[in-house]
Formats: C-alpha cells, structure tokens, sequence
C-alpha cells in the first residue's frame, strides 16, 4: 500500500465488535479522523493515489456500517463524508467513466448495505457527457427490466420497492442535472399532496438558480396546511426571502406568525420588524395571550421584560414549572419576596416523586430561597417549610443528605 493508504485505511477498517455502542463511537470518531487525512491528501496529493485509497476507504467503510451498532450516526456522518469526497477525487484522477458508472450501479442496486444515496449531479463532472449517457442507459435497462408499476399499489408494498425508491432518486437528481423546469416538478412534486415535496421542488430550483420557482413552490408548501411540514417549507421559504428578496422577508414572516403564533416565530417577527416593531406589537401581544408558554417565553426571552413576563404567568396560569422557574429568576431581581411562593411550589412538585436528581434541585431551590428571605419576616417561614419537608420526608435518606450538603436547617 501506499503511504495515504497506510495512513488511511488502518483507521477505516477493524475487527472489533463494533454491535457494542461505546466501541462502534469510538471506531467512527477514528473514521473521522482518517477522511480528515484524505481531505488534506486532496489538495497536494497524487489524484490516482488519493482516488484508489479513498475508493478503498467507502468499500471498507460500509462494510464496517453493515455490522455496527451506529445509533449514535457517527460511523454514518464518516460514510456521508467519504461519499461526498468520492466523486470530487473520481473527477481529478480522471477515472474511466465506463469503470465508474459500472461502480455507481453496483453500489446503488447490489449492494447489502441500501441506505445511502450517491448523486450523478455530483459525479457528472467526472462522467463527462458520455459517462452521463452511458449511467442513464443503465438505469433504463434496469426500468425495463422492472415493468409498469400500478399507480393504484404503494411502492414500498411492492418487492422491488428499494430499486423503485433509487430510480425515482435518480430520475430527480437527473432532472435537476438537466435543469428542466418540467422533469423537476414531476419528479419532486410528484402529486402535490405532500409540503415537503414542495420544499423539495422549491430547494431544486434553488440549486439550479432559479430563485423566482423556489420562493414560489416553498409559498405553496407553507400554504398547503398546518402540519410540521408545512412548517419546515415556511422556514425555507422565509430563508430564501431573507437571502434574494429581502423587502418580502417582513411580510413572510407575519404570515408565519398568523400561522403558527408560537414564540420562536414572535421572536422572528420580532427580529424582522426592527424599529417598525411597534406596528406588530399588539397584534403578537393578542395572539400569544392563546397560548400562555408562549406568551410568557417572548415576554422573558425576545422582550427581556421580566415584569411583563411575570405579570402573563400569573393572569394567564402559565403551568410549566421549567419556564416557571426561569420567570421567577428574573423576577427576583424586581420583588424578591414574591417569587417565594413559586418556589415553594416548585419544590413541592420535585419532591413528589422520589427522585435523587429531584432532591438536588429542590435543595439549591431552597438554598435561593433562604438567600431571598434573609433578614426579612418572611425567613422564618422558609425555614419551617425546610423542616416541615425534612420531617415529611424523613424516611427517603438521600433526600436528608441533599438537604445537610446543601446545609439546610
């Protein structure tokens, strides 16, 4: 082997028992490591070498996946980052396209391993226009050999489903290859009745530099209904805008909000208002009142008003205690007396379950709550609470010593 290979492919493959979730991390972050040492390689290295360690580096890489415990999808990002290089270190090596497109299919149609995608956009630089012909009459034979399929039957019921699903991917990859406006809507589209094909249009017509088409289908897909979807294409949609049409990105925004009136889009609108603010405000102000976390979220964390704040979680009956808990750590600085009794209920809520986690909050809860009343009337009362939890809870021992290291009375 070469000098790269040596350095590479050690890295890459092992014998270990890698159905062991710490060992199968631990390969995969040693797998990053290798592709870093191909990545510098390409920039001054000799392109056959770097090519045939690299082409041996994904041949072991997803034999190494096909017997891991990759949940974690670090063994995973390392195959993504070798299949991205592959086809730039195909093009400098000038690889034989004949060579290349016989691999591109093995991969794609005969391999064990089936989920990971290789894209001809990324490989046509090294096909050239004959390697293009040469891949799509492959991939013809091979819808040939599959026949007609029923509209009427899901694909993924049918046995050829996997084979189905990478033709389609194919057939959008190539449609955005060829930038016809009519294959990509097809093929991406599809039948309209799913946003994230939307996006997926809109997002291909990106890629192709059609910006007018991409900030139209991403529209259409935040308009098509108020699922996660949706929601997905309305932030792509407002993200196009604010890159190639920024006098829309305001009126975007607002119909986001309208949509979905959740704080993270207050604060977007928020954002995109700037000093036009004052014309939104009442209409975000009226509409988070429905939704009292969210309300209360924007009024803490994009207004920094922490009155305001504490004024929405006491008339609206915020109940999340976690955001209850950040209200009135803000608030203390205001009235440090009246957040007591948030407290005091907070504590009660973590001691409910027993829990040694819990008894650790509740004691630094009960710890800032001393450090509240001290010197005022109401200290007294704190501590009765303490020792009336210390006697409630006499029989949970772990609780006893969270209190004494906190040292409570």
């Amino acid at each position: 082997m070469t000098e790269l290979a040596d350095a590479v492919l050690p890295l890459i493959r092992t014998r270990a028992d890698l159905s062991d979730w710490d060992t199968a991390n631990d390969h995969g972050d040693r797998m990053h490591l290798a592709i870093d040492i191909l990545e510098h390689a390409t920039e001054s290295g000799d392109p056959t070498d770097v090519y045939e360690t690299t082409h041996k580096a994904l041949r072991s890489s997803i034999k190494v996946i096909a017997r891991a415990d990759d949940s974690s999808g670090i063994i995973g990002g390392a195959c993504r980052r070798i299949l991205e290089l592959h086809p730039k270190v195909a093009a400098r090596a000038n690889v034989p396209s004949t060579q290349l497109v016989n691999w591109m299919i093995e991969f794609q149609f005969h391999l064990e391993v089936d989920y990971f995608e290789l894209d001809p956009v990324a490989y046509a630089p090294a096909l050239g226009e004959a390697g293009m012909r040469l891949y799509r009459a492959r991939l013809d034979e091979i819808v040939e050999s599959l026949g007609p399929h029923s509209p009427a039957i899901q694909m993924w019921s049918t046995p050829d489903f996997q084979i189905r699903w990478v033709l389609d991917w194919n057939a959008r990859r190539l449609a955005v290859y060829d930038r016809d406006v009519t294959e990509i809507i097809r093929t991406h589209a599809r039948d309209l009745s799913v946003a994230a094909w939307f996006e997926d249009t809109a997002r291909a017509f990106e890629e192709i530099d059609d910006i007018d088409r991409a900030i139209e289908w991403a529209k259409r897909g935040f308009e098509l209904d108020d699922g996660h979807q949706s929601l997905h294409c309305a932030d792509y949609w407002s993200r196009v805008l604010a890159e190639h049409r920024p006098d829309e990105y305001l009126d975007c925004r607002l119909a986001i909000f309208r949509r979905w009136p959740y704080a993270i889009h207050a604060d977007a609108l928020h954002k995109a208002a700037g000093t036009r603010w004052d014309g939104y405000h009442d209409e975000v102000s009226l509409a988070l009142r429905s939704h009292p976390y969210h309300a209360v979220q924007f009024a803490l964390s994009t207004l920094k008003d922490a009155q305001l704040a504490w004024d929405l979680a006491e008339s609206l009956n915020l109940d999340d205690d976690h955001l209850w808990e950040q209200v009135a750590k803000s608030y203390e600085k205001i009235d440090p007396l009246a957040v007591l009794p948030v407290l005091t209920r907070l504590v009660e809520n973590e001691l409910f379950e027993a829990n040694a986690r819990n008894y650790q909050f509740a004691s630094r809860k009960l710890k800032r709550m001393r450090k509240l009343a001290a010197g005022t009337p109401r200290a007294p009362d704190v501590d009765a609470f303490i020792g009336e939890l210390r006697e409630r809870y006499r029989r949970r021992p772990r609780l006893q010593y969270e209190f004494d290291r906190a040292k409570l009375p």
